[in-house]
């Protein structure tokens, strides 16, 4: 079944809308990928300390998801991560996860 790899961030309070505009306009490269499904960048809770935000990909398998992690596209779409200028909005390293699919319902 599927493989949903996940970062979650935590993003600096006011910071929030720089942290999207990166996603926005970065290159992917993911469709460029055997077993790439679906990605999906998620704003969650707020707090006085940080706005919490999810990245959320799906592929066909976790052998997929490693490929893309060992790919000469994975090391382009990652190549100026934190190189921005400025303070960045990111507090701290994201923190990965990843899970292999065991149930799926759908529509």
């Amino acid at each position: 079944m599927s493989y949903i790899a996940m970062n979650r961030f935590k993003i600096r309070p006011g910071r929030e809308a720089d942290f999207e505009q990166i996603w926005k306009s970065r290159e992917s490269h993911l469709n460029e990928l055997n077993g790439f499904r679906e990605f999906r960048l998620l704003k969650g809770p707020q707090s006085a300390e940080f706005s919490l935000y999810s990245s959320h990909v799906v592929w066909d398998s976790q052998e997929d998801f490693d490929a893309w992690t060992k790919s000469e596209q994975f090391r382009a779409s990652h190549r100026n991560a934190g190189k921005r200028e400025g303070e960045s909005p990111i507090l701290g390293h994201p923190e990965f996860e990843g899970f292999v699919t065991v149930l799926l319902e759908s529509a």
